[in-house]
């Protein structure tokens, strides 16, 4: 029942009967009014991508708070690859980017200040420059790439094969830009290969198609694809009015120019 149906509905009832079905409604009204303010923010937030100034709204499973723009859709991550690459301006316009799993938020931001964009996922999609393309074995040439761009998907697929990918096909000294959920506090990857099915990922890795859980170690793990690391973290004074994860990191592996 439809909730106009359910108050024209308390008229055709006896009083007394009325009486109690009133007091239900308003308590559940009460309620989900509560769960509303409880998962929606409750402060000014500003999208440093559309520029939307306001409440944002929660995202995820269990939901997190202030986590997408109402406006543009941008999550957390996308908010802050955004202050990255405004305030390190890590592009410039004679270099060629492969993006994996495009999210159109860097999408629309890369496109303009490149020379070479080009897109990859197994999505068998038009719009992509390289469709159906598996990130363990892509078959493309080798050090072609200044930038890789690959947002939230190693957690998805063998990391091993697909940093060993990155590697090769950057050019010395190229640059991939990564991010992945990292639990701060395990020192080591939860990586378990007997858990296979939906229900037991979702209970040991938080969503179905993840294959691990990454820790600490993540660094490591980026390091022995032989690259090097610097880091990029977002400080209190962004995570506030952006509305950004405290724990996010972006991951920025280097080729070695020699």
């Amino acid at each position: 029942m439809n909730p106009i149906s359910a108050w024209l509905g308390l008229l055709v009832l006896p009083r007394e009967e009325r009486r109690i079905r009133l007091r239900f409604l308003l308590r559940r009204a009460a309620v989900l009014r509560r769960m509303r303010q409880s998962t929606w923010g409750n402060g000014d937030r500003q999208c440093p991508i559309c520029g939307y100034h306001g409440i944002f709204a929660p995202h995820g499973r269990p939901a997190r708070l202030d986590a997408a723009c109402p406006s543009c859709g941008s999550l957390e991550r996308h908010r802050q690859i955004h202050l990255y690459c405004e305030r390190m301006k890590p592009f410039s316009a004679t270099d060629a980017v492969l993006h994996f799993a495009p999210e159109k938020h860097l999408t629309d931001y890369v496109t303009p200040r490149v020379a070479r964009y080009e897109t990859a996922d197994l999505r068998d999609d038009s719009r992509l420059t390289h469709p159906r393309l598996n990130i363990e074995d892509t078959r493309l040439p080798d050090g072609v790439y200044d930038w890789i761009l690959c947002n939230h998907v190693l957690e998805h697929v063998n990391d091993a094969k697909a940093l060993a990918e990155f590697y090769r096909m950057l050019k010395p000294g190229g640059r991939a830009l990564i991010t992945v959920p990292v639990a701060e506090g395990m020192p080591k990857t939860y990586d378990d290969p007997t858990i296979v099915t939906k229900e037991a990922r979702l209970l040991h890795y938080k969503q179905v198609d993840h294959v691990r859980f990454f820790g600490r170690d993540i660094r490591d793990r980026i390091r022995a694809a032989g690259f090097e690391l610097s880091e990029f973290s977002a400080e209190w004074v962004d995570v506030v009015p952006f509305a950004l994860a405290y724990n996010n990191t972006i991951f920025i592996a280097t080729k070695p120019a020699a």
